[in-house]
């Protein structure tokens, strides 16, 4: 299977590196906005084409298959652009920064037939996945999950450190996260939903604090709090608090309530959630299957967004 990675950025990056643990998946072309650090990355990984145009990538002998690790304002375009080529597109987190064009995206999809996938990288790290086993197992029954989502970004530079040509967003990409896990973790819908946020930042022009509230159908509740003014461990960290115990995510690691570490080593194939998550996609598209984090799977998070994003005004 040939595909193009159009974005060589971080996340970027990380795709390229569990893509080359996956059989059977060629990365023929990777995109991005300055030529000579695109070659630079193509030659580094071993990548034929690097090119600068999105749409010269699309027209190569034989493409399937588009990751888009791209600026959060181009995403929904982009895997519009893709699927109308025929493309199957795998869509980084957030999958857009509108409701109207999350839509778009999921009407783009039915029509076409493509595989639509949301990069929700949380649904497949093994710490989560171990919590969704014990769920649908009836072993465990989330009653609240609190979470903290804390980076110290008070200049626009990426995860690298590197000066972002674009500007990040608490509740459109880092509250996504956690508004579809929690959805997806109780199969239940939110029905309330509240948020608050702190000061705009003078440059950035966005808010730098913000605290959110969510309610399911049957009472199941999440307190989110996320921040760029953290000066401190960074990074999302996720407590289920649950009728049959207490269960602290970071990432691909998972502990107790008493700070004991959990095995998730035989979760999964890997213990690398981004690898995991690009394999589901190249497997759903081998198997003509609608894949876990779909479009229309992921769609309810952005509706509950969309709620805040008026609240908030």
């Amino acid at each position: 299977m040939k595909v193009v990675v159009a974005g060589g950025g971080a996340f970027g990056i990380k795709h390229l590196d569990g893509i080359k643990n996956i059989d059977g998946v060629e990365v023929e072309a990777v995109v991005g906005r300055r030529p000579e650090p695109t070659s630079k990355l193509a030659a580094e990984h071993g990548i034929a084409h690097a090119l600068t145009s999105l749409e010269e990538a699309l027209a190569l002998p034989g493409i399937e298959a588009v990751i888009l690790c791209t600026p959060t304002q181009m995403h929904a375009a982009q895997a519009i652009q893709c699927m109308r080529a025929g493309k199957h597109v795998e869509v980084e987190i957030p999958v857009a920064d509108t409701l109207a064009d999350a839509r778009e995206l999921d009407k783009v999809q039915k029509e076409t037939g493509l595989v639509c996938m949301g990069g929700h990288t949380r649904r497949f790290n093994p710490s989560h996945q171990w919590v969704h086993n014990k769920i649908d197992a009836g072993e465990l029954a989330i009653q609240q999950m609190d979470v903290q989502t804390y980076f110290f970004r008070r200049k626009n530079i990426n995860a690298k450190g590197e000066p972002r040509s674009w500007t990040d967003h608490l509740l459109w990409h880092h509250a996504a996260h956690t508004v579809d896990l929690f959805q997806y973790q109780t199969g239940e819908r939110v029905i309330t939903a509240n948020a608050v946020q702190g000061p705009m930042h003078p440059e950035l022009g966005i808010a730098m604090d913000m605290s959110i509230q969510l309610l399911t159908e049957n009472g199941k509740i999440c307190t989110l709090s996320l921040s760029f003014n953290n000066d401190g461990p960074l990074g999302t960290f996720f407590r289920y608090i649950c009728d049959n115990g207490t269960y602290m995510a970071r990432y691909d690691d998972l502990v107790n309530g008493y700070e004991e570490p959990v095995d998730v080593s035989k979760v999964d194939v890997s213990m690398n959630g981004i690898e995991l998550q690009d394999r589901e996609f190249f497997a759903a598209i081998a198997e003509d299957r609608e894949p876990n984090s779909s479009i229309a799977q992921v769609l309810p998070c952005y509706e509950v967004l969309g709620q805040l994003e008026k609240q908030l005004g």
